[in-house]
């Protein structure tokens, strides 16, 4: 029997975010489709409140940074705090994926309705506004995630290979 080879929490890969987004697009532009006429109007920051989230993170990799870069004055990370703040960090990038492909399948809906349906003008708004919401999100996880590599290690490659 061969020795089995350690299993580590890999980073994020481009392609995750692609396919967790895509898939949302698809789901929600459908569902909008067969429902939006039954649907109440959104409210227009409605998307907004993962900026509080992508603000955890952004505050989360200030702090920790300079800990995991071993600066002089800080403390160390405690490896479970580090392995739940990646956890923390790849989760907020791929629902900040997710969110950015519902709101970009709404969007899609809603385009060709704005000039004809007065529902879609305010819906497109907060369309807009999520889908800027879900890529600060996006961003602040990914950058989390940077901010929490061990300085001892190899940049990891974005490959194919899982």
């Amino acid at each position: 029997m061969a020795p089995r080879q350690a299993e580590h929490l890999s980073f994020t890969k481009p392609h995750q975010l692609i396919i967790g987004g895509v898939a949302a697009a698809v789901v929600v532009y459908l569902l909008t489709r067969l429902a939006y006429g039954d649907l109440p109007r959104l409210p227009v920051l409605a998307g907004a409140t993962l900026l509080l989230i992508a603000l955890v993170d952004l505050v989360l990799a200030l702090v920790m940074r300079p800990r995991v870069q071993r600066k002089p004055g800080t403390e160390p990370v405690d490896g479970l705090t580090a392995a739940r703040a990646v956890a923390l960090a790849k989760a907020s990038s791929m629902a900040g994926a997710i969110m950015a492909g519902a709101w970009i399948g709404l969007g899609a809906y809603l385009v060709p309705l704005v000039r004809t349906v007065e529902a879609a003008q305010s819906d497109i708004v907060a369309a807009v506004i999520g889908l800027v919401s879900a890529g600060a999100l996006i961003a602040a996880g990914l950058w989390l995630e940077n901010c929490l590599r061990n300085p001892d290690e190899p940049e990891e490659p974005y490959d194919d290979e899982e």
